[in-house]
């Protein structure tokens, strides 16, 4: 047993004392509590521990919302304790307080009828926020990705962190860091885009947010009192299956997973310590990720040194044996799970319950149990929850959606709006020419957040952010214009119909009067969660949804000046729309500071500085349309009658002044394989407006021993310029930007020579030149 815990964990923990309950004593080291508590337990209780629960409808719950607990309900769930419990409270509406005393109750319970008494570990999304009632709604996921400004998600996610623990919860099922290569998916939304390397920097503030400090498996209680365990998901390679669908397979080999997909988890594991990862849902190359010992061992343990723990999507373990057939039953799925390194078996763990009836036939070997027991009881007490098993329902109630968070949402979603197009300077809207304002289309006068969102209504509209703004200087009027879909707009439903032709006739010809009697018209179009998102929301086409390109075709027939406004998940391919109008934004879901923040923009007060970091395909056809391509022959490999760049390109993004680059230089512009050079560049602000500019570095590597792409993005930074001010910015570039997985599987840098390409988006830049040496 003393050699297990060696390997088990590789450093750091102390050696089981029998004598005495050691595992209660909070001065003691987490492994020394780790081996103490083990050795007490029974091999039910040690199941139990990988093991969860989670209460979708009231018939099944062993709690009420009022913090009551139903006792031979909850025994027969907790008899033998529990390793964790997820949403308590999703989509009820009860304050932060009851969420907090609700918890309590639970973990009241669980500690005074069980025989160890071990506290349970309370779970729930944080996509963008606390999925809970009360909680900050921030700006979905690919809006965040759009500030390009990590330092401002680790500040969003240490107040999620905070909101989330005030009420008890200590896990958030977040980040989602996969690297989205085919936009029809619905979960685009979630993601940070295309690019490893931007997803990478995101990952690893968004898990500094969530846990603080790295953590270090010799501390007593290394994540704060208003910290969570982050979990990184979903691994690996879940952002690019066949034909966009959610859970279909993903078809590439091991150098694409090292060089595209793996990075993000890299840096989540070795920079930023994460306590949690979430395997995904697919298979690769016919194995699932949730039976991979390959990712979940040999790569994400052993290779890369984790020492968190694995708890399974919700289901994934299930769909083993109900979908993808890769075992005749649950008992078999569990074996192949905990095989691969699954630690916990989420929502139901209907698999793993049958673990310990396996012991003792024989089937399962009580040590692999120990492990993933052991594992989990670390993070426990690395939580303090041990010590400190209950939150504060005051504090909830005072931080959650608190003057600070709110404000720091309204930041995230100004930073995040991307000014696509601005023809003849239309944008800003002057109050002292217009009049009169039309404000129209299916987005205009409702609020969306995106999934994994609820209290879905909360928030400012683009029309009531408008009205807030002009004040009584514009007169503000509004047309639905078209219907997106019918059914609900919330991200679980799966029932949506498009409208009646008729009915969106009628609708856009009201819309057209009213543009008429205007001075200008704002159309908003795009997506709702309902159509993008993980239960129903991948597409065959990105084209707008019903008549909302007729709408806008409509409106701009008036001839008066048109914005369009975009709110939506993922690209759209809106050729027309960028043929023919002559300002667009997009905005993705900003969260509940929506309108406030689009109305700052629409007039001038706040000038956009948000850039892509996802690229625009012209239709389904032409994905994949990333930027990070491999050379091939462009002569004889294109479409008829078709470009094949994209309509808007990775990086892009516009800006109300004008940003020119100079004197860009590589010093030294010759270094050995593991030297450092510096690329400086002049940024200079030539236009009569305060902005942001996005400054991006790329590199091409010229000849490699394996195809490369054409670049690679491998620093960015977001900078503000007073008008006329220049400043000079800096990059290192050393192993880390020039490695890639060379014919070995091994992360290498070859000599030869290297682009260095520096500018304001991937297709606008300025070169110089770098060589590496042979040593």
């Amino acid at each position: 047993m003393k050699r297990f815990w060696r390997i088990a964990f590789a450093a750091g923990f102390g050696l089981a004392s029998l004598a005495g309950q050691d595992f209660q004593n909070p001065a003691l080291p987490v492994g020394r509590r780790v081996d103490d508590l083990l050795a007490r337990m029974t091999l039910e209780e040690k199941v139990a521990q990988m093991c969860s629960y989670v209460a979708w409808d009231d018939a099944s719950r062993f709690y009420d919302f009022r913090a009551n607990i139903k006792h031979e309900q909850a025994l027969a769930v907790l008899k033998h304790g529990l390793g964790q419990i997820g949403v308590v409270a999703f989509n009820t509406d009860i304050s932060p307080a009851d969420h907090a005393r609700l918890i309590n109750a639970i973990q009241k319970f669980v500690i005074g009828n069980t025989r160890l008494g071990i506290p349970v570990m309370f779970h729930d999304e944080c996509l963008h926020g606390l999925m809970d009632f009360g909680a900050t709604i921030f700006p979905q996921s690919i809006a965040m990705s759009s500030t390009w400004d990590p330092g401002l998600l680790e500040r969003v996610f240490t107040a999620v962190a905070a909101e989330a623990r005030s009420r008890g919860v200590a896990q958030a099922l977040t980040p989602m860091i996969d690297v989205v290569r085919d936009p029809r998916w619905g979960r685009t939304e979630e993601s940070y885009g295309e690019d490893p390397y931007l997803t990478s920097r995101f990952a690893v503030a968004i898990i500094r947010g969530l846990q603080g400090r790295r953590p270090d498996f010799r501390d007593d209680s290394p994540v704060g009192p208003d910290r969570v365990v982050a979990t990184g998901k979903h691994f690996a390679g879940h952002g690019q299956m066949e034909g966009g669908l959610n859970l279909a397979p993903g078809v590439y080999g091991e150098r694409t997973l090292r060089d595209v997909f793996l990075p993000p988890f890299r840096a989540a594991v070795q920079e930023a310590g994460v306590l949690s990862i979430m395997p995904a849902y697919h298979e690769i190359d016919g194995i699932p990720c949730h039976a991979s010992r390959w990712l979940l061992g040999d790569m994400l343990r052993w290779e890369w040194g984790f020492r968190g723990i694995v708890v399974s999507d919700y289901d994934g373990i299930t769909r083993m044996h109900q979908w993808q057939r890769s075992a005749a039953d649950g008992r078999e799925a569990a074996r192949q799970a905990l095989d691969a390194g699954v630690d916990l078996d989420l929502p139901g763990s209907a698999n793993y319950r049958t673990l310990a009836e396996q012991v003792r036939s024989g089937l399962v070997q009580e040590r692999d149990i120990d492990r993933s027991v052991g594992r989990i009881l670390a993070v426990k007490f690395m939580l303090g929850l041990f010590d400190r098993p209950y939150a504060d329902p005051a504090l909830a109630q005072k931080i959650n959606r608190c003057d600070t968070h709110r404000a720091l949402a309204l930041e995230t979603a100004r930073k995040a709006v991307i000014l696509l197009k601005n023809d003849g300077n239309l944008l800003p809207l002057s109050k002292a020419k217009i009049r009169r304002l039309a404000v129209v289309g299916p987005n205009a006068a409702v609020i969306h957040h995106g999934g994994y969102s609820v209290d879905t209504d909360r928030g400012v509209t683009l029309l009531q952010g408008i009205r807030d703004k002009a004040g009584g200087t514009v007169q503000v009027e509004y047309a639905e214009g078209c219907k997106i879909h019918l059914g609900s707009d919330f991200w679980l439903s799966r029932n949506v119909t498009l409208n009646d032709p008729e009915s969106d006739r009628r609708m856009i010809e009201e819309a057209v009067a009213l543009a008429r009697t205007c001075d200008a018209a704002v159309v908003a179009v795009g997506e709702t969660p309902a159509v993008c998102g993980e239960h129903n929301g991948a597409r065959p086409s990105l084209d707008l949804l019903g008549a909302q390109n007729d709408l806008v075709a409509a409106v701009a027939a008036t001839g008066k000046p048109v914005v369009v406004v975009l709110i939506n998940g993922r690209p759209l391919s809106i050729g027309w729309v960028k043929e023919n109008v002559p300002a667009i934004l997009e905005c993705w879901y900003l969260g509940e500071a929506t309108g406030t923040a689009l109305a700052d923009v629409l007039f001038g007060d706040v000038n956009p500085g948000g850039k892509l970091t996802i690229s625009f395909p012209r239709s389904a056809g032409h994905i994949p349309a990333y930027y990070s391509k491999k050379n091939f022959d462009t002569a004889f490999s294109g479409y008829v009658l078709e470009s094949t760049a994209p309509l808007f390109p990775f990086g892009h993004g516009l800006s109300y002044t004008a940003f020119a680059y100079s004197n860009l230089s590589v010093s030294p512009d010759t270094i050995p394989a593991k030297g450092a050079a510096a690329a400086a560049v002049d940024v200079t602000n030539t236009g009569s407006l305060e902005g942001d500019e996005i400054v991006q570095l790329y590199i091409r590597d010229r000849v490699a021993s394996v195809t490369r792409p054409v670049m690679e993005l491998k620093g960015f930074r977001r900078i503000t310029l007073k008008p006329g001010e220049t400043r000079r910015v800096e990059f290192v570039i050393g192993f880390e930007e020039l490695a890639f997985t060379g014919p070995d599987m091994k992360r290498t840098v070859e000599p030869g020579g290297f682009d260095i390409l520096v500018g304001r988006s991937s297709a606008d830049l300025m070169k110089a030149e770098l060589t590496v040496k042979s040593e």
